[in-house]
């Protein structure tokens, strides 16, 4: 089955590339189950898939139709020993940029070799005079592919950037020697082109207090981001760990409605951005909560967790937890939010007629 676990009962239902089964298909494959899974007539059969062998290519290149315009390597190769334990190591790459630019999308994508070792990679940019002054830009981990901004919308790179890398290597216990040199694609606007709205990506709703006891399954735990601006939200990518179970992203709004954007069921080996339909992107006035609930599994039901005897806290490890949100958004003036709000009611109205 597709990677797709938004909840299709409640909040936002329309997505980008939504890979979710219809109510027709589910309904289809469940009555063929049912009747004992009969195969059918072999002359009706479809012919063999044929798969690209070349598993490094850009997944994005065929949506945007070319490979990335830069590609940024970590600046050397680096050698995760068999048997070792977790790694956490930074690189500082450069970029090689001359001129300021606009990024529309981008891809990290570990070496082939070093794929089972790599837990997560993060970038974020800086110029060497201010290298305190870090904007964070990417993130990868497992079943990650990269990130299309919506037209209109980029992120700025500038003339000389870095890039600081925050590398986590899995423990490997294959007892190989294991090199891993993992790049990131970036997708440009054309030179001199400035989108309308710069994009914001930010890790909101953040809890590190987390307290799993051993055996406790539903354990809930809560975040919040206050919005100082108007903001239009772009895509919703829960975060968690191996007991992770099920996120929701909420709004708050200062006159005490409670809405609920979107809920997510959790699997760990599939880390997925939710892209939100242009015409359903979420509309919040300055002022709103975004509030992250997610729930944890460390019951022995859970076949991912470690060892439910033991307590688990807030760690980098797989086999630690973590919660909250990777959430992109940009800002609107006053003058633009409530033009857009007008729309969407009016588009809302002759959709009801």
């Amino acid at each position: 089955m597709p990677p797709w676990f938004i909840d299709q009962t409640v909040g936002v239902q329309s997505f980008k590339d939504d890979q979710a089964l219809t109510d027709d298909e589910i309904a289809t494959i469940a009555a063929w189950v049912d009747g004992g899974a009969p195969q059918g007539d072999p002359a009706d059969m479809p012919a063999a898939l044929t798969f690209d062998t070349d598993i490094y290519a850009w997944t994005l290149q065929d949506e945007l139709g070319r490979e990335p315009d830069l590609v940024v390597p970590i600046p050397e190769p680096f050698l995760v020993p068999g048997g070792s334990p977790n790694w956490w190591i930074e690189f500082v790459s450069d970029t090689g940029l001359t001129e300021d630019r606009w990024i529309k999308a981008y891809e990290t994508k570990p070496s082939i070799e070093g794929f089972p070792v790599v837990h997560h990679a993060t970038t974020s940019m800086f110029q060497e005079s201010a290298p305190e002054e870090q904007a964070f830009l990417s993130e990868y981990a497992l079943g990650k592919t990269g990130d299309v901004h919506p037209d209109g919308t980029g992120r700025l790179i500038k003339a000389g950037t870095k890039l600081r890398w925050n590398m986590h290597y899995a423990a490997n216990p294959s007892g190989e020697d294991t090199t891993d040199r993992t790049s990131i694609g970036l997708w440009l606007y054309p030179s001199g082109y400035e989108p309308e709205h710069p994009l914001i990506r930010r890790s909101i709703g953040d809890v590190t207090d987390l307290d799993m006891p051993p055996g406790a399954n539903d354990v809930r735990t809560d975040g919040y981001t206050f919005l100082q601006e108007n903001v239009r939200l772009t895509v919703f990518q829960p975060h968690l760990h191996n007991l992770g179970k099920r996120q929701c992203l909420e709004a708050i709004y200062q006159d005490g409605r409670v809405q609920t954007l979107s809920c997510a069921n959790w699997d760990f080996g599939w880390h997925i951005a939710y892209n939100y339909a242009d015409e359903a992107q979420p509309l919040l006035p300055k002022g709103t909560v975004l509030h992250i609930i997610s729930w944890h599994d460390n019951s022995d039901g859970n076949r991912w967790a470690a060892d439910p005897r033991n307590w688990v806290g807030w760690g980098n490890r797989s086999t630690d937890e973590m919660s909250f949100a990777h959430i992109s958004w940009f800002a609107l003036s006053d003058e633009e939010y409530d033009e857009q709000v007008k729309a969407r009611i009016a588009a809302r109205t002759s959709n009801n007629n």
